[in-house]
């Protein structure tokens, strides 16, 4: 339904932008880069070694410091989030009465119409556009950005892929507005960057050499961290090996994203006194072999996955894997020390339209209410995120079908089935690692936002719906 043209030229839902504009000019090195783009690391140090950084918004967005106190409370593990607000939209004026419209009813029996009842879901469309809006509260944007999903699988164009989306790519100001509306509005991946880094840290705390695979570097946001914590170890850092491996993207260039994202972390290495080393590839993912990734037998190696093993397909072939269990077991094979892996806890990636929107519909809803909780409706980069991040996701997963269909993210419990079977075995979560991210969320976010564990995955819920999970793993053999 959709064309595969730009598929993966998005940005996701962690608010990492996979694609922003810059200048013509080939970069020689990260320091003749923007200063817009080295904000994009700058605001991810810790305050006192960032300049840049105002000073009220460091707490929220440091991943420096710890404190003693846990958040508790029991999560929903799967099913809509309680106490959300703002099912009802108001309408417009009528004199001096105001309609009142249940937006989400009106959404899931849209979508039930879609399916056999073109004339009937149109008809429904028509009523959801009168009441929603992108500058509404969250869930008539929420319901904006849904709604343009369902007409754009009506009309069998995926709109999210039209030219008129492509025409609005975020720029590099936009991509860091964009991601710091996120991490402002929402502790989720800021804390599985802390948590990652933070078992990284701790299994590199005698090493000499450490070599790091990570699926899906993006803008490599999560390391500049890093290499701050590591200079800062007794003795001196590690020698740091990074193999970054990114999806192709479009046009003559496919790899110059991960080339610019090896180059500014290069710059952070300098910067810091980390011996530091990098090497992209740019495949797809179940392509990848184990030459490719260049393993030495005298390192510490540790695979970091987060968040994006759902852009994996999924599909199973009559005489293959499916690619995304290739990708688990070409893990296996690694044997890491260390297998990180961060998961968006979603089930909205079934065959069946009518649950797979059921399951979107909750994910969207619990986004939006927490927008709508903590940042102003006119927020630029609340704005730019809802757009471009939950706005496109809501295009691939509803306007697109078969392989087409690039966003598909399974539940933890679902993933711990799944790499199980590939041959990894799961470890016990570090008590204390958990118990820092704990105290941090209950510091710098809102009290809806919780922490908790089960079955070794260490869980972030907002309102009590787990929206974001992160275990550690290594093969069992």
């Amino acid at each position: 339904m959709c064309r595969s043209r730009g598929a993966r030229n998005h940005c996701n839902e962690d608010g990492d932008c996979s694609k922003v504009d810059r200048s013509n000019k080939q970069l020689a090195g990260y320091d003749e880069d923007s200063n817009e783009q080295s904000l994009m690391y700058e605001v991810l140090l810790c305050p006192a070694m960032n300049p840049h950084l105002h000073k009220e918004e460091s707490s929220a967005r440091s991943l420096c410091g710890a404190s003693s106190s846990g958040l508790g409370g029991k999560l929903q593990k799967n099913g809509q989030s309680k106490g959300s607000s703002g099912r009802k939209a108001r309408g417009k004026n009528q004199g001096n009465r105001r309609e009142v419209v249940d937006l989400v009813s009106l959404l899931t029996q849209c979508a039930q119409a879609v399916v056999f009842d073109s004339i009937t879901a149109y008809e429904l469309l028509k009523q959801i556009r009168q009441h929603s809006s992108p500058k509404g509260n969250g869930t008539e944007r929420m319901a904006h950005y849904l709604a343009e999903a369902l007409e754009a699988r009506l009309a069998g164009t995926g709109r999210a892929l039209d030219a008129s989306f492509l025409s609005k790519r975020l720029t590099a100001a936009e991509s860091l507005a964009a991601y710091l509306a996120y991490v402002k509005a929402s502790p989720f991946r800021k804390m599985l960057n802390f948590f990652a880094n933070k078992m990284i840290w701790k299994l590199s705390e005698n090493a000499t050499s450490i070599h790091i695979i990570d699926f899906g570097i993006i803008h490599g946001f999560q390391w500049p961290g890093l290499f701050q914590n590591l200079s800062q170890r007794p003795g001196g850092p590690p020698s740091v090996r990074l193999t970054g491996i990114d999806f192709p993207q479009p046009g003559f260039r496919p790899a110059e994203r991960v080339e610019e994202t090896g180059r500014r972390l290069a710059y952070y290495g300098k910067r810091f006194n980390v011996p530091f080393e990098f090497n992209g590839v740019v495949k797809q993912w179940d392509t990848i072999r184990l030459e490719d990734l260049k393993i030495q037998r005298d390192e510490v190696l540790v695979v970091n996955c987060l968040n994006r093993m759902r852009y994996v397909s999924d599909d199973v072939t009559v005489d293959a894997d499916s690619p995304r269990d290739a990708v688990l077991k070409l893990i296996n094979t690694l044997n890491p020390d260390l297998f990180i892996h961060g998961i968006v806890n979603g089930s909205y990636s079934a065959p069946f339209f009518a649950s797979r929107f059921r399951e979107l519909l909750f994910h969207s809803h619990a986004a939006f209410d927490m927008f709508d909780a903590i940042l102003p409706l006119e927020h630029e980069g609340r704005m730019l995120y809802e757009r471009d991040v939950l706005g496109r996701a809501a295009m691939s997963v509803v306007a697109c079908e078969g392989t087409e269909r690039i966003i598909r993210p399974e539940t933890y419990k679902q993933w711990q089935i799944r790499n199980t079977r590939a041959g990894l075995k799961q470890l016990p979560l570090d008590h204390d690692i958990v118990e820092d991210v704990r105290a941090k969320v209950k510091l710098g976010y809102h009290e809806e936002f919780a922490v908790d564990e089960d079955s070794n995955w260490m869980l972030q819920a907002w309102k009590g719906r787990v929206e974001s999970a992160v275990c550690c793993w290594k093969a069992a053999q």
